[in-house]
């Protein structure tokens, strides 16, 4: 099967069908969304069409490693399981957008879910709504990314209307993840601390070096795609079920590229509510 066929990235044939009978433009067809009324509304006076509502979703058994017991370390084995499942759910969510023949999604949420399949077994989902631009982005250039894939966003509606006025356009979302293991304090050191207001360096090192090798990961994504920059940043820590001493940090944002080379933003509009 060609790599190129949506399907060849595990999109499932019954998504396949729900999205051709969207058959976004001709007359009397419908789009879904789950983008907000307001959100609707400022991404179409941003100059897109919403097509339909896309989604990935993998589950995945995320294996065991351990850790020595006083050491920091990052437990590679495990980074690379976390970044694989929600790379398969990116895909299959691009896959369907491509599919509809998207420019790209917006609003996606990427969340992690456990089920009680087994206590290491999760769901990955990826989901947003895939848009289609009324024009072609300026100099007569696609919207879609240097990997010829349609972009991806998690910001708002309002966000990326302000982003399209501003002459910035979204190239994808970028991520970089580590499991690290953060290594037991030793018995001396921790009754050496009671009763003091003392750093615990240790602690602070592993945690400092687990976020700094997620940012950087996030960081090379972006280099990849030719991005200007990342916004919207998101670094936050999770210990999923692995307990209190190896936690995952997971660094997500939107990388971005000058559509001109002016970027004025509009004076906001003064609002008065009528609300006594």
């Amino acid at each position: 099967m060609s790599s190129s066929d949506p399907t060849a990235q595990g999109v499932p044939a019954d998504a396949m069908r729900r999205l051709a009978k969207l058959q976004p433009g001709k007359p009397g067809s419908i789009f879904t969304s789950d983008l907000s009324v307001n959100e609707f509304l400022l991404v179409r006076e941003a100059g897109f069409k919403p097509i339909g509502l896309v989604l990935g979703s993998s589950i995945y058994h995320v294996g065991i490693q351990l850790g020595r017991w006083g050491k920091n370390q990052e437990l590679e084995t495990l980074s690379q399981a976390m970044y694989h499942a929600r790379e398969l759910a990116m895909t299959r969510m691009e896959a369907e957008a491509a599919a509809l023949g998207a420019d790209g999604i917006v609003g996606v949420r990427l969340s992690v879910e456990a089920r009680e399949f087994g206590s290491d077994i999760a769901e990955f989902i990826a989901i947003g709504t895939a848009v289609k631009a009324d024009q072609p982005a300026p100099g007569g250039t696609g919207w879609r990314n240097n990997k010829g894939q349609p972009f991806t966003s998690d910001l708002s509606g309002q966000d990326f209307w302000t982003l399209i006025r501003a002459g910035y356009a979204p190239l994808g979302m970028t991520m970089g993840t580590c499991v690290y293991h953060i290594a037991h304090q030793k018995v001396s050191a921790v009754f050496s601390n009671l009763g003091k207001n003392v750093e615990i360096e240790p602690f602070t090192q592993a945690l400092y070096d687990a976020r700094e090798l997620a940012m950087t990961r996030m960081q090379v994504e972006a280099e990849e795609l030719g991005a200007e920059g990342i916004v919207g940043v998101q670094l936050n820590a999770h210990n999923h079920r692995w307990g209190g001493h190896t936690t995952e940090f997971f660094a997500i944002g939107t990388a971005v590229r000058p559509l001109r080379e002016d970027h004025e933003i509009e004076r906001p509009t003064m609002v008065l509510s009528l609300d006594g």
